[in-house]
Parts: structure tokens; sequence; C-alpha cells
């Protein structure tokens, strides 16, 4: 196969089909995603809309297979706002029920599958559903949990291997036709529609409130950023219980006609057998993926693919152009979101390095700001007069996204009241105002490109100077003989602030000193990490981010860390062999290590 053309578009044509696309979204109410499925089977029927592993839907598959799931929750008494719990993997029928429920008024919790014991029992109890719908393989994953939570939902299981009370076998009972006007209650934009759970970055997982208008929006305007067509085939091996993986790349493909090749997890080793396999001509992508793509060995299919276009976030600009040059990638689609946000970037013109911008006609629809953050107090920092400082272009601080009565800008908040509270932030620039707290770092280039710096929390000051873990991870990935990098603060006894220390996995023959020589010429003797930690791999969380609270946790402790440790010496110029004598001395204060 022949290398895919570089794509050839105005800067401005995916804002317009966005605009177009959601422009009338708020004059039909009751026009919500299920009913749109309805409509895209009678106009696509037979085309593939589903693709798993093991099973197939057609457009016309998909409506009647949500509509029995719709018949069955009426045919059990549930009620419009009840609340059902999904403990599903990714396979076609997950996004058969969750349709099917909302259509008729329920709430779907999208429930972590890779959550165990208390944090699984705390996202059940803080959804308080009156069902829920478990597949038999998470069975043992139920039960960890069942017994720490207050009382114990109704239950249905989902697939082979169950016991009893299969929920497909009981819907398949009733019809797939679209539902009459009268045999549902009137759902509509306003309503909920799903609880999806944010990663836990700090504390346990927190339910964002998801309504109808939001799947909506979400859906048509990424499919007017993408353009999809009949032809298009997404790959999306994202979990499906997030909103990208299991909203925005699949319903913005469906609206197209399109199909989703759904996979329960991502491989790297078999990643272009199934992209070439399946004619996949759109990848969704996050955090990660990209990198380890291109630290996998060289593929015989790896540019004979059909992708036009890869969409995500976490592409880093270290990686963007290696991955977009080794396999010939047409064109990425990089954008900036969160699942309970109210501000949202794209770079729509493809700027290297950058997570989107905000064109000047669109500013009233996605107002963006940056303010001046403190590092040390984790939060926006005041003036006298009590207002925030906007910060100038080139200064780093927290992208906040404006609130208000407009349905785009209006905060859906969590199930819990606190947890919202603790996201807004009022009387910003001016008396009575509210935004809300994206807690992320960016800063903005002179044509008003956002770049992302790090999450809070992550920064960390040292030497009196503030340390974006991203940019010093960036830095080292491009060192020689490193593969790849995570970086966090350590404490060390008897000094102010947080310490560097990296986590790599490094190539045969390694050299601490090479490293240390490159390190100094491309970072500030501030930010230049004091502690290595060599790891065979670095964990990745289930949405394929770096596990860094665990590292950071277990510091530089020798009898902590099972892995090969090393700490700076100046001096000489290297990284050299940190043992428990080294250890000991930087506990008593008889050495400091010097970058």
């Amino acid at each position: 196969m022949s290398e895919p053309a570089p794509a050839k578009r105005s800067s401005t044509s995916g804002w317009i089909g966005a605009l177009e696309r959601t422009a009338r979204i708020d004059a039909r109410p009751e026009r919500t995603f299920p009913r749109v499925v309805d409509v895209l089977a009678a106009e696509h029927g037979d085309r593939p809309a589903l693709i798993g592993e093991d099973e197939r839907l057609s457009h016309a598959e998909l409506a009647a297979r949500q509509n029995r799931y719709a018949r069955w929750a009426l045919a059990e008494g549930f009620a419009k706002g009840d609340t059902v719990g999904l403990l599903m993997r990714n396979r076609p029928d997950y996004l058969a029920l969750w349709l099917g429920l909302t259509r008729v008024g329920l709430r779907v919790a999208l429930l972590n599958t890779n959550l165990r014991g208390a944090g699984l029992a705390h996202c059940i109890a803080v959804a308080a559903p009156r069902c829920l719908i478990v597949e038999a393989g998470l069975a043992e994953a139920y039960a960890g949990a069942r017994t720490l939570l207050p009382e114990s939902p109704d239950l249905w299981w989902h697939g082979p291997g169950a016991d009893f009370r299969r929920i497909e076998e009981a819907a398949a009972e009733h019809p797939g036709g679209p539902l009459g006007a009268d045999e549902a209650p009137p759902v509509t934009l306003a309503d909920e529609a799903l609880l999806i759970y944010t990663s836990g970055t700090t504390g346990l997982p927190k339910a964002a409130r998801v309504s109808h208008h939001r799947i909506m929006m979400w859906t048509h305007w990424f499919a007017g950023l993408i353009e999809p067509t009949p032809e298009d085939r997404i790959y999306d091996c994202l979990p499906l219980y997030h909103s990208v993986g299991g909203v925005v790349a699949t319903g913005s493909v469906l609206l197209g006609g399109g199909s989703v090749v759904i996979r329960e997890k991502f491989s790297a080793r078999r990643f272009w057998d199934d992209v070439v396999g399946e004619g996949c001509t759109l990848f969704q992508y996050i955090g990660e993926l990209c990198r380890y793509l291109t630290l996998a060995p060289e593929h015989p299919l790896e540019r004979a693919h059909a992708l036009r276009l890869c969409a995500g976030n976490g592409l880093r600009p270290d990686v963007w152009e290696r991955f977009a040059d080794r396999f010939a990638v047409p064109r990425i689609l990089e954008f900036y979101a969160a699942t309970e946000g109210t501000v949202s970037l794209y770079n729509v013109e493809g700027r290297v390095g950058a997570v989107g911008r905000v064109p000047s006609f669109m500013a009233h629809r996605s107002p963006a700001l940056l303010v001046a953050h403190d590092v040390e107090t984790a939060a926006p920092l005041r003036g006298a007069d009590g207002f925030c400082r906007p910060c100038p272009r080139g200064e780093t601080g927290e992208l906040l996204g404006r609130l208000s009565d407009k349905a785009e800008h209006r905060f859906e908040g969590y199930t819990s009241a606190a947890e919202s509270a603790r996201k807004v932030l009022r009387n910003v620039l001016k008396p009575g105002d509210a935004w809300m707290r994206t807690g992320d770092l960016m800063r903005q280039d002179a044509q008003g490109f956002f770049h992302f710096v790090d999450r809070i929390g992550d920064t960390f000051r040292w030497k009196g100077e503030n340390v974006a873990t991203t940019e010093v991870a960036e830095a080292l990935s491009a060192c020689t003989g490193v593969r790849e990098a995570t970086v966090y603060g350590v404490a060390v006894p008897g000094a102010e602030g947080r310490a560097g220390m990296a986590a790599l996995t490094v190539e045969p023959g390694f050299d601490g000193a090479r490293l240390h020589a490159e390190i100094a010429e491309r970072l500030p003797v501030y930010a230049r990490p004091l502690f290595l930690r060599l790891c065979p791999e670095i964990g990745l969380t289930e949405t394929f981010k770096q596990k860094k609270g665990a590292l950071a946790a277990e510091g530089f402790d020798p009898a902590r860390v099972p892995d090969p440790l090393l700490v700076a010496d100046g001096a000489a110029r290297t990284y050299r062999p940190l043992d428990g004598e080294i250890y000991a001395r930087i506990l008593d204060g008889t050495m400091r290590p010097d970058a």
C-alpha cells in the first residue's frame, strides 16, 4: 500500500464543521443520542456499527439491541431517574446497554473494571444504584466489593458463565423497533444520562454527572472536527467507561455512518495487525499509547495502514514527530477536555506540542483563562484587591473555564456537593463571577496556542524554583539510552521542597555519565533529577497514565525499591549507584546529593 497523502484542509474547516453540527442541538430538547441511533439505523441499516472481537453489530442491530434493553427496563418497573451500575469490559453490547437504559430516563454509572475492593465499593456506593449489571467474568471483582457496601443492589448478570438472570437473555424477549411516543417517559437533553468517574489522581474517584446535552455536544462537536463517513472505521482500545473511549470516539464516528472497532485493551504487539486487518482509518489515542508504539520493534505493517487521522490527548512533543514520521500518519488532532469540564481546546491546525487554542470567533463559546498559580499552596494567587491575576502569554498558570447559566458553560458537578464546590473558583476577575478549576497548568504561546505544562500536585519546588515534571521527563526521554521517563518530587531530610527523581527504562549499556552531561545541556540545575530509578517497565493506570504516586511513595530508599538506584554526583559529573550506606548518609545529613 502506498503512503497516505498529507491531508489538505483549511485551518477553519474543522471549527466550521463542529459549529454546524452543534448549532441546532438546543432547538430539539427531546432529541437525545439514543433517538439519533434509531435514525442512523434507518439510514445505514446493515452497515457495520460496532466491531468487537467476538461480536459485530450493524447500525440496525445496535438500534434494535438498545430498544430491547429500554423495554426490558420498563418491564422491570424502573422509573425515570433511577440509577443502574454497569460493570463490564469493552464489548459492543456495552454501548447498547447504556444507550437503551438512558433512552427511557435511567442514569447509568459506568464502573471502572480495574477497581477492586474498597475502590470499587466506593464507586458503587456514591452512585447508589437500584440495580447492578455485572459481566459474569467480573464476578470475583464484584464479590470483593459487595461485602464493603452498606447494602447490596439488585443484581443482573451479563454473558456466559452466569448462574442466573442474564440481562441479555431477558432483553431478547422484547421487540427491537423504535419506542412509541407513549411507551416511555419523556426524556430531554437536560436529564442526566451517565455517571462517569474521574481517575482519582487525588483521593478516591469522583462520579461526574453527564447529561444528555453533554453527550450530544461531545459527539456532534467531535464529528464536525473529524468529518466521519460511512467508510470510516475508528480503532478504539480505550476504556468504554470513560468519556473519550465510550462516548466521544464511538458516538462521533457512528454519526457519520462509520464503524467502531472495539478492543478490550491496548497491545503494541498486535496494534498494526488489528488496524490494517480491520481497515481502520481513524485511531483514538490517549496518554502514552503513541510513545509505546514508537518504542516497539519495527512491524511489517506499520506503514501499510489506511489511517487518515489520529485523534486524542496527551501526545507529548518529544513523541509527536517521531510517531507521525515513523508511521506515516497524515494528520494528528490533539485536544484537551475533561468529563466534567466547561473548557475544551482543539489543535485543529496540527501545531506540534500544543493542546489547542480558542480562535477569536470561538471565544464566547469556550472561554479559557490562565491565572497565576502558587505551587506551594496549590491554589491561584490573588492580589491585594482579592482577585486573580491573568497570565500574560508565555507564563505558566492554571487553566480555568467560565461558568454561567448557558448549557455549554454549566458545571454539572459530581454526586458529592462538597466535591463540586471545591472545583468552583469565585470572584476571579470581578465580584460574583465563577470559573471552574481544571487542575492543569498551561502556558499560551505568542500565537495563542495552549501548551500543557503539568498537573497541579505534580509540579514541585526545589531550590526556590518550580519544576514541571512533564518538561523534565520530556528532556530525559530525548537523552541517549533512555526509552521512557517519569518524574516526581521526593523529600530529602534537611532540605526544603522536594528533589527531582526520575524512573527510567533504559537501553543496554546505559551510561550515567553521558546522561548527566546531556541533562546539564538541556535543563537548569534546579530541574535536574538528583535520583534515578532504573525500572524494567513503568507501570500504567487503566487510562494509560504513568503511576507516579506509588513510585514517589517508595522514594529512593534501597530497602523499599527493588530496582537499581542512582544518585547524582555533581563533582564527578555522573550518576553513581545509591546503596544503603549512601542512603543513610543522606538521611543523617553527612551527604548532600548535588546535580
